[in-house]
């Protein structure tokens, strides 16, 4: 969750909620939790989860170059006592130039 630049009207944000505590799961909350089970080895069952999708998002500042843009998203999840989050980025869609960036020491994900 770099700056991007939303400011030049390019790109867009979306959110999805997900409460599933007593009701059915659908099939996106079913595959979040087949992924939490498969990398972290455990039970699990979701009972909230919240997808968040950076779509076309130019890097900040836009002015700059608005033809690289970048999708991923952020799913979080929780079953009331455990948390999660799932980073997803487009198969070869990091296409911003980091040598333009305010700071070139980049990753992709979280430390």
């Amino acid at each position: 969750w770099d700056n991007a630049d939303f400011s030049r009207g390019i790109g867009t944000t979306f959110y999805q909620e997900f409460l599933t505590l007593n009701t059915a799961k659908p099939p996106f909350v079913r595959d979040v939790e087949a992924k939490v089970r498969r990398y972290m080895r455990s039970s699990y069952s979701a009972a909230w989860t919240l997808k968040i999708t950076w779509e076309k998002a130019p890097a900040y500042a836009a002015r700059t170059d608005t033809r690289r843009t970048i999708t991923y998203q952020a799913v979080l999840t929780t079953d009331g006592f455990r948390s999660y989050v799932l980073m997803l980025y487009q198969e070869g869609g990091m296409q911003w130039d980091y040598t333009k960036l305010a700071t070139t020491n980049v990753l992709i994900g979280y430390t």
